[in-house]
């Protein structure tokens, strides 16, 4: 690998502010937010970055990182530093390479492509590190996302070098950013009416229409099966009670004579420690009532010396693990929302 030169970003000084932003998933941002919010802390206090997280409601989040370009070199040393950490150690075998994906005007990508991919060849033959240029615009905007792997150093230095070349070439014209969308809730319909599932709450949804099955998920034509009758007393003023919604839940696998029934499927998760007691809750309340909502079978595997993660398996009918994978994933934004408050 070339050793990388040292020379000054164009315009380089204290005035000059950048700002960098990333799609990460949800496992990623927890290691980045860390326990109670110490490892985001760290790294803001420690970079001189602002480092600001998108809102928990969608899968995919939004990581900002804006500061002068030594502020921001120094916030992803950390960030991939942290990733490089909780990366698995399997003795002899190599540690997986970092994977970062940014987010760049679609107006700046061939400025970093190059003429003939001359500038992306060598930013890839000077860092060591794998670099990759989306061919298509993220959904809803002008934006592309660019993929950098490799090691902790070489991704510092990738960013270098894509910094050097969004200094030297703004983007050309309006930008329209790339908003992730929020996670669909599930739909259930009972009794003619449809429910958006909303933390422990069945919703009534206003806009459904339950003769219009083009909108309706496998789940939805299920429970349209069964029409369940739900009792009164479990209606609340803002939805139905987890109560409820179990026995909803429950009463969309039940199969009716002479009826296909899904194939029994297995999916697995990957959770930090750090997030595992907001999904198994206080002796166990919250991981039973997630069974009970979704009707799949989960099991969290046990604490490993020297694991940082925990294999969650759900296992049942595709709507029940989506469903369980739904309400699991809901449990991990809320609690990382708390610890972006500290």
């Amino acid at each position: 690998m070339a050793t990388l030169e040292t020379k000054p970003l164009p315009i380089d000084g204290p005035s000059v502010t950048l700002t960098i932003r990333l799609i990460m998933q949800g496992k990623e941002v927890g290691s980045i937010i860390g326990k109670k919010g110490d490892n985001i802390k760290k790294f803001r206090e420690e970079s001189g970055a602002k480092i600001n997280i998108s809102d928990g409601s969608c899968p995919e989040r939004i990581v900002t990182v804006t500061g002068p370009t030594d502020a921001i070199f120094k916030a992803f040393n950390l960030i991939c530093k942290k990733f490089e950490e909780n990366s698995p150690n399997s003795g002899s075998v190599p540690k997986p390479p970092i994977t970062l994906r940014l987010i760049v005007p679609a107006s700046q990508c061939g400025s970093l492509i190059g003429k003939g991919g001359s500038k992306i060849k060598e930013i890839r033959e000077v860092t060591g590190a794998s670099i990759q240029v989306a061919s298509d615009m993220l959904p809803n905007s002008t934006e592309r996302a660019v993929t950098i792997s490799g090691t902790s150093e070489a991704i510092t230095q990738c960013i270098y070098h894509i910094c050097c070349v969004m200094m030297e070439s703004p983007p050309k014209g309006a930008t329209i950013p790339y908003r992730p969308k929020p996670a669909m809730p599930p739909v259930i319909f009972a009794g003619g009416q449809a429910y958006t599932i909303q933390g422990q709450y069945a919703i009534p949804h206003p806009d459904a229409d339950p003769a219009s099955c083009l909108q309706l998920t496998k789940l939805h034509q299920l429970a349209l099966q069964h029409h369940p009758i739900l009792p009164a007393h479990n209606m609340t003023t803002t939805g139905l009670t987890p109560q409820a919604l179990a026995a909803m839940a429950a009463s969309n696998h039940i199969g009716r004579p002479g009826t296909m029934q899904a194939q029994t499927q297995t999916h697995e998760m990957t959770i930090p420690n750090d997030l595992i007691g907001c999904i198994i809750g206080k002796g166990g309340a919250k991981i039973n009532e997630i069974r009970q909502l979704s009707g799949a079978t989960i099991k969290i595997s046990n604490s490993e010396e020297g694991s940082k993660d925990r294999a969650v398996t759900i296992t049942g009918v595709p709507e029940a693990i989506s469903m369980a994978q739904y309400l699991i994933n809901t449990s991990i934004n809320q609690e990382l929302a708390k610890t972006l408050k500290f």
